[in-house]
Formats: C-alpha cells, sequence, structure tokens
C-alpha cells in the first residue's frame, strides 16, 4: 500500500489526467496480470504487453511521475515495472527522469 504523506492533495488537477489514461479503457489485468500468473516467462510477456499499451497513453509521463511519487510497488506505471521504478529511484538515478 501507497504512504498516503507521498499521495498528491485531493485536487481535481493531481487526479485529471487520469481520465486521459489508455488503462482506464483496457482495465487493469494487463498492467498488473492475472492473480495464477506464474513463471518468468509469463510475467515478462504480461509486462511486454503493458508497455506497448503505455507506449501509447497520452499521459504517461504523468502516470510515471505518480507512480514514482508515491513508491507504486506493483504493475506497469508509466511504461515502466515495479523493479524498473525502484532502479530508477535509486541514488544518482533522478537526473534521468522525463519532465512532467
Amino acid at each position: 500500500m501507497p504512504n498516503s504523506s507521498r499521495l498528491p492533495a485531493p485536487l481535481l488537477q493531481n487526479w485529471a489526467w487520469q481520465a486521459e489514461a489508455v488503462c482506464r479503457e483496457v482495465g487493469s489485468e494487463p498492467f498488473f496480470g492475472p492473480a495464477e500468473e506464474e513463471g518468468r516467462r509469463g510475467r515478462k510477456e504480461s509486462d511486454r504487453q503493458a508497455k506497448s499499451l503505455c507506449g501509447t497513453c497520452p499521459v504517461v509521463e504523468a502516470c510515471l511521475h505518480h507512480a514514482l511519487a508515491t513508491h507504486e510497488p506493483h504493475g506497469v506505471w508509466g511504461g515502466l515495472t515495479a523493479r524498473e521504478r525502484r532502479l530508477l529511484l535509486s541514488p544518482g538515478a533522478m537526473a534521468t527522469l522525463p519532465s512532467a
């Protein structure tokens, strides 16, 4: 569960980007994978599919910034897996972030 102190204030402009997100049309399964999915190969395929959808999303940067700011621990957000986001948040990596 994300730390609530990291969440943006409940103002419309902080969350409005979500209305334009591709994931609102396709649901969460491609981004989080089915619970019964096992194995590295299945996870990689699920991640590939989610990243492909993120590549068409008009708010991918806002999504990524949200996931990084809240330290979202699961799923593909902003075109990156949880592991990729953890690496991006590691010391010295912040300089590579795209601007929102």
